[in-house]
Formats: C-alpha cells, structure tokens, sequence
C-alpha cells in the first residue's frame, strides 16, 4: 500500500465493516480487521450468530447495495439470490394485524438470499480491491490515543499483542461494540444510551421447499406480531436459493418459542392465522432449532457528545441495533457508508473536524429504521422503564390508519413502502397520496384472510 495516502483501520468484516471498506477505499488504503478467520464462500461463521435466521433487504438497502458497489445485486440473483416485489411476491400481515393486497404497481423490491450466500458475495467483491487489505483473526483490545485523537488500535493475533497506527479507525464491529467503554478509557464522558427491549425471542429452522414451491416463484409469508396483543408472536418463510426455505417465528415475553424441534410447527399454527403452519406441514426440515434472544433496540447517541476525538467513528449497528424483525439493519449499513463516503467526497479524512462530520452524517440513517423499531416494541409490556407519551400513541395511532389505508389503496401504498423500505423518512406519511385516500376512504375494502391463490396452496402440499 501506498504511504502517500492517508490510512484507515475497520473494525469487524461485517456487512457494515464491508460497506465502510468500499466507501473508504477512493480516500485511503484501508485495512479490516476481523477476530473470527473468514470462510471461503457462503458458510456460517461464529462473530455473526443472527445469520442463522431470515434476512431480508429493504429496497432503501438495494439502491445503496448498487450506489456502492454497483452489480452487487446481480451477483446475489446469480447465485441464487431473489428480488422479491413488494406486495406482489409477498403475502404479508402487519401488526395491527391487516393483511397487505398484492399491489404491484410500486417499484419496492427485496434482496432475499441466506445471509451466507450475501456475505460472501460482498467479501468477495470487497477484498478483490486493491487499496483494501483484511488482518483476520485478529482482536481488537483498544483504541491509541488520547481524548482528542484515535491514532490507533492495540490488537491480539494469537498471543502476540501489537499496535496499528492510521488516520481513521472506524467501528463496524455491532452489537457487541466496546467503543463506548474505549471512549470513557480515552478520558470522554460516557455516551446517553436508550434501550427499547420487547423481549423478543427468536427461533429458525432450515427446510427443503415442499411441493412444487421450488419450481415456481413462491412468495414471501410475513405475518408481523401485534404489540397490542401481548405476547406478540409472528413468524416469516423466506424462500431462498439451494430450494430451500428459511422459517424464523418470534414471540415477546410469555411466548417465546423454543428450541423443540417438535414444538416448531404447532407455534407456526398459533400466530393468530394458521398459513405458515399450513405451509409447512408438508415440508421436510433440513436443520434443528436455532435460537437468540439479541433483539432489543439500543441507540448510542455518539452525535451528540460534546467533546469527540479526531481519527475515529462508529458505523451501523455499533451505532444503533434494532429489532432484526423489521429487517432494516442491512439497510441501515450501506446508508452509514453512504454517508461517509458523501463526507468524503468534500473533505480530506485526515483534516480537523473531518471524524465529526462522519459520525453526525452517520447517525442520520439511523434515526428512520429507530422510530420504525421503537414505534412498534415501545407498546410491548416491560419494553421500557417509562409508558409510550400521548405524542407516541397518538403517531402510533396514525401509523395504523396509514398501514389500513396502504392496504387498500396502490397509491397509499406506496408512500407507505417509500419509509418502511428506508428510501424516505417518516414525515413522508403526511404526503397527499396517503392523506386525501385516507381522508376519502378506502378504495378496495380489508381482507380479512391471507392474500394467496389456490395454486400456491396446493404447490405446498406433498403429492
């Protein structure tokens, strides 16, 4: 590499650590260090446990996926991977419980693969560039510097202990981040926290697509939980490559589902509608029970600390981690890097300020997907010290009549899909496309029962 180009260390091969390499690498040589040793090609890897369940990417998360590294949807879908259209290839329940019409007039799509085969994808095309070197099985022990300047990392390989020096360490490494601690151990007050924890329990299983499901395009089953039901309990089919379907089913405190083998397909049938039990009463599993309770949404306000040292910054989930129900920490991810790199673009990364201008660009595509996850989970009993506001219930109240109203009308639809998929924020909701139908009344009026055809019922049954 290159002296003549300032330097930067990311911490964690994560989808966000990755994310940061590319945007990084036009501005400096960069180098991620990863504790666990990465696989070659799509496998499970122990630093990232929640990639046993369903992930998903919002179309928010597929425009930066591109902006970033551009055909890295296409390799996806070459491998096996999916873009799903949102409502047409979805049958999709919210938490209010009104079930989505198919609409397939809006542009919405999900990235679908396992989260696996999309790591591995984006490892390859990450690491293939030149200015981005990886130290793998390598630990992070603590930042170098002072409360002024990050200048570095102390680090483990095996049993021998070292320091990196660059201009910019950035944080990539998630929920299990100890940026919080190093600050404080740099001399900085301790940064404001909020956690909003529904008590969220997941549990994942591995099957073989029944039927004929594998050969046609099977949609996507969602059905969300209801906080005003509680416990809250849901569960999602994800089809994905190798004909094979990824069922997560989740459950608040009180109904959690466990990691039985036999108990799995009895909890699909009790989500308030049977149709993912349905669905998987003919089908094969290919896995035992994966289990994790990591859910809760925490939010570390890094933005607004007074003091910050210069050569550091916190991305993606070392930010904010959120309930992986609603599917948006990906999203989140590739909008962090967006960020940095837009910061970038007009400033050079080792000048004065320049950490700052990052870590304020980089909490804002935080603050939609946190009013998103905390709006639902703040409902759940015991999710918080302190009751929703009459404010919070008031919007919550609105977010439903809006759901009510996209479930009937295209046009509503969209607008609704424009947030929930992170393209567009919250306030977008008031825009007239959502406020004159809603005004109006409904087009189409409610289903009350699953949008599916009879031939995708019958694909699922064993012949």
């Amino acid at each position: 590499m290159s002296d003549a180009r300032p330097t930067a260390l990311v911490i964690g091969a994560s989808a966000t650590g990755l994310f940061a390499a590319a945007a990084l690498a036009p501005y400096a040589d960069v180098t991620v260090i990863e504790r666990d040793t990465l696989p070659d090609g799509p496998a499970p890897r122990r630093g990232v446990p929640q990639a046993r369940h369903a992930h998903l990417v919002w179309s928010g998360g597929v425009r930066a996926f591109e902006e970033l590294l551009p055909g890295i949807v296409d390799s996806v879908v070459d491998r096996g991977g999916r873009l799903v259209r949102i409502m047409g290839d979805m049958i999709s329940r919210a938490p209010n419980e009104v079930w989505f019409r198919r609409f397939t007039s809006t542009h919405h799509q999900n990235l679908v693969s396992s989260r696996d085969l999309l790591d591995s994808v984006l490892r390859e095309r990450v690491f293939a560039q030149d200015r981005i070197a990886l130290r793998q099985a390598t630990t992070v022990l603590g930042l170098e510097g002072t409360a002024a300047r990050v200048t570095g990392v102390r680090v483990r390989t095996g049993d021998k202990e070292s320091i990196l020096v660059a201009d910019l360490v950035i944080d990539a490494s998630g929920r299990g981040s100890h940026a919080a601690s190093w600050l404080v151990g740099l001399g900085l007050p301790r940064v404001h926290e909020v956690t909003v924890d529904a008590g969220l329990a997941y549990a994942t299983r591995i099957y073989r697509a029944p039927g004929k499901t594998a050969t046609m395009n099977f949609p996507l089953v969602n059905v969300q939980a209801n906080p005003v039901k509680a416990p809250g309990q849901g569960g999602i089919i994800l089809p994905i490559e190798g004909d094979r379907w990824v069922v997560t089913l989740c459950g608040t405190r009180g109904g959690e589902p466990t990691a039985d083998s036999d108990a799995f397909v009895p909890f699909a049938f009790g989500l308030g509608h049977p149709i993912i039990g349905e669905l998987l009463k003919d089908a094969d599993p290919l896995s035992d029970v994966a289990t994790t309770r990591s859910t809760a949404n925490c939010r570390r306000f890094y933005e607004r600390m007074r003091s910050w040292p210069e050569g550091f910054t916190v991305l993606g989930d070392a930010i904010a981690g959120y309930n992986p129900v609603y599917g948006h920490g990906l999203t989140v991810a590739a909008q962090c890097a967006i960020a940095v790199r837009d910061v970038l673009r007009t400033r050079p990364l080792n000048t004065s300020g320049t950490a700052r201008a990052l870590q304020k660009a980089a909490s804002r595509p935080v603050v939609g997907a946190w009013d998103l996850a905390v709006g639902q989970d703040a409902f759940y009993p015991g999710a918080t010290d302190t009751p929703p506001t009459l404010a919070q219930r008031a919007l919550a109240q609105f977010v439903d009549r809006a759901v009510e109203t996209g479930a009937s009308n295209p046009r509503a639809m969209a607008v609704l899909l424009n947030v929930m998929s992170l393209e567009k924020p919250a306030t977008h909701l008031f825009s007239l496309d959502m406020l004159r139908p809603m005004l109006l009344g409904p087009r189409k009026p409610l289903l009350n029962s699953p949008d599916i055809g009879i031939e995708e019922r019958q694909a699922a049954m064993r012949r």
